[in-house]
């Protein structure tokens, strides 16, 4: 009988893991990712015809909306090799409505591949991209994609690149009749030395040891720099840049060479298993089937797997189940049912899973988030009432795959709250509710979420009063705190350990969370810090339901005497405009609340850079172009928020009245 070791296990995962390499085609909407994602299958030989984003046939956009629109809306993997090693090439959205979808992805990545155009150059949301990729220290490729379409720059590209994206850049070759139909790169070689001083430079600029030997006249040669160009990339402070046509395919060969030769798989995290999952489908009969990235160990089909969550009111959670579909993602075919470190599988049978959800102890650290969170609000409601429940399952099915939407019933069947990043994405919700559940809703318009955050320090406890007359049967002090920008909600406790019995504690923790929802002005409060400073019961007599109870008029006090300050959500936003329309456009970013930090002119075009309230993005686009002209070309995606000046804005109710605080808590409290 033959016997494997863990440690035999541990290192047939970490060969396996050597031999996948994950890869994201990330880019500005419309500068041509989906089609270079065609043409590398096509190559490759995973498809045999290449697909056209404009009628609808590529392979990764498979969805009916995606075809008809021509956008990538969800994460989509397909596989191919290059030589001996699996390449699972994740295509992701390149509209920023979709930008959560991105935010997923760059989780399981080793390494990334960052599309422009040669025409319009370093666009809006590559800066956004290139930014969170050089954060992440994530291995990127540049692929400068039209080259032989008119207007299509190399020289003026490279200095875009340099100036707005990185300046620690190498072109990996050179563009023979650019901006003409028959445009062809020519791939630089190691062994011309020209070529070898131009990716020598390009490293010394941020290594002064190699710029010492290049002045003293003792280069290294073509081995050492290949090597030296291959640990800067893998490190992310270097970034190769190719030339070329996705639909010609000039120059994507050079591309896939350097895909091999300088984005490294991602070495294997432990023994696990870990992983996350990244993507949710569901099928015609509802089941679901997840994408499970593998960063550890492996898991096979029947496998009993935990996966651990943190919900949206931050409290953690877990559910179990049997995987009883395996289908590793390009795997071998005699070997498709057993996951191991570096690879993907779609994997069938747990009905509770969710986008974000974490194997193993990836789960015990929280994900940062990389973008901002969707800033919009609606209320979906049913066309016909009769359809209000099929409404609430279809809206909680799309939250399994974008669980930043936020679905929540609304009191007394008042339809569904639902947050978003813009309107695009609204369109897109109503349309799949629409096709794919049959369900037909009308959608308010969107409003703005703001959120509260305490203004000082505060505290508040209710104690069981021994002599009687008290209305719960629990002791609960809360401290209330400011907590760091972006860390969300936290719960602390400054109580003996096992001073409570472990349901009562929950119970407080819970309550917290879920009280949290609503501040004193009515918004989600965020970035708050809350300690359970005193507890206490009696015997047999107090339940979990007393401190369910009794935390909620806790906590608002010490609200209350924290005090909490509004922050409306802002979009970054780039205008580009004609001179002409300079002034006229300025008036309507002023009278939208806008706060322009940046202008530059260049010939005929002004851009302008800076900061809008997020409510007011939709009806400024809406003015662009009677103010220029239709020229005018519009970017923004969620930023920082700003505190609001003067008295707070309160949350109003559905039917447009505030929400009366009173009220709220007898609603939490049950009293």
């Amino acid at each position: 009988m033959h016997t494997t070791s863990s440690n035999s296990r541990s290192r047939n995962t970490a060969s396996d893991a050597s031999h996948t390499l994950n890869i994201g085609i990330v880019a500005h909407v419309d500068a041509g990712k989906t089609s270079l994602t065609e043409r590398l299958l096509f190559d490759a030989g995973v498809i045999d015809r290449l697909g056209s984003v404009d009628d609808g046939s590529t392979l990764t956009d498979s969805g009916g909306l995606e075809r008809r629109r021509g956008i990538t809306i969800r994460t989509a993997v397909a596989p191919f090799r290059v030589g001996d090693r699996r390449v699972n090439l994740i295509d992701t959205p390149g509209h920023s409505d979709f930008i959560a979808e991105v935010e997923r992805a760059l989780g399981v990545l080793d390494g990334a591949v960052l599309v422009l155009s040669a025409v319009e150059g370093v666009q809006a949301q590559t800066r956004v991209l290139m930014k969170t990729l050089r954060r992440l220290r994530l291995p990127t490729l540049i692929f400068v994609n039209k080259t032989d379409r008119a207007g299509a720059r190399d020289a003026g590209t490279l200095a875009g690149i340099r100036r707005g994206l990185a300046p620690a850049v190498v072109p990996m070759g050179t563009v023979d009749g650019i901006g003409t139909p028959g445009a062809r790169t020519v791939p630089g070689s190691f062994a011309d030395p020209a070529f070898r001083d131009a990716v020598g430079e390009a490293l010394a600029e941020a290594d002064d040891e190699l710029l010492a030997r290049l002045v003293d006249g003792a280069p290294p040669g073509a081995d050492e720099l290949r090597a030296l160009l291959a640990d800067r990339t893998a490190r992310g402070l270097v970034h190769p840049v190719y030339f070329g046509s996705a639909l010609s395919g000039d120059g994507v060969a050079a591309l896939v060479d350097g895909i091999a030769a300088w984005l490294p798989p991602r070495p294997a995290e432990g023994d696990g298993p870990t992983g996350t999952v990244f993507a949710v489908e569901r099928g015609a009969s509802g089941a679901k089937t997840a994408y499970l990235r593998l960063f550890a160990g492996e898991v096979t089909e029947r496998q009993h797997i935990t996966l651990h969550r943190r919900e949206g009111d931050g409290m953690r959670a877990e559910h179990s189940g049997r995987i009883t579909a395996l289908d590793v993602i390009g795997g071998a075919p005699g070997d498709r049912r057993r996951l191991t470190a570096g690879g993907i599988a779609r994997i069938r049978g747990l009905p509770r899973v969710r986008v974000g959800d974490r194997l193993g102890c990836a789960a015990g650290g929280d994900a940062t988030p990389y973008f901002a969170g969707p800033s919009l609000e609606t209320v979906v409601r049913p066309v016909r009432a009769a359809d209000a429940a099929r409404l609430h399952a279809a809206l909680t099915a799309l939250a399994d795959q974008d669980p930043l939407i936020g679905t929540r019933a609304l009191p007394a069947g008042a339809g569904m709250s639902v947050l978003l990043y813009g309107e695009v994405q609204k369109e897109i919700i109503a349309a799949t509710l629409s096709e794919e559940f049959g369900v037909d809703a009308l959608f308010e318009p969107s409003s703005t979420v703001h959120r509260e955050r305490p203004a000082g320090t505060g505290e508040a406890y209710e104690q069981i009063e021994r002599h009687g007359g008290h209305d719960f049967w629990a002791t609960v002090g809360l401290r209330v705190e400011p907590g760091p920008p972006g860390s969300g909600n936290v719960f602390r406790r400054d109580t003996e350990l096992g001073a409570l019995p472990l349901a009562f504690d929950r119970a407080i923790e819970e309550t917290v969370h879920r009280t949290l929802t609503q501040g004193l002005h009515g918004w989600p409060v965020t970035d708050c810090v809350v300690t359970l400073t005193r507890s206490g019961f009696v015997g047999p007599v107090s339940t979990a339901a007393d401190f369910r109870r009794v935390t909620p008029l806790v906590l608002m006090g010490a609200l209350a005497s924290a005090g909490t300050a509004v922050y409306e959500p802002c979009h970054s936003f780039e205008l580009e405009v004609p001179v002409g329309a300079l002034s006229g456009v300025s008036g309507a970013l002023a009278s939208a609340g806008a706060r322009i930090r940046d202008t530059a002119v260049g010939g005929e075009a002004c851009v302008l850079k800076g900061l809008i309230p997020a409510g007011r993005v939709a009806s400024l686009e809406r003015r662009l172009p009677a103010l220029s002209s239709g020229e005018a070309v519009w970017w923004s995606m969620p930023a920082e928020d700003l505190r609001c000046a003067g008295l707070p804005p309160v949350r109003a109710r559905t039917d447009g009245n505030p929400l009366n605080r009173a009220e709220y808590l007898r609603f939490l409290t049950g009293v």
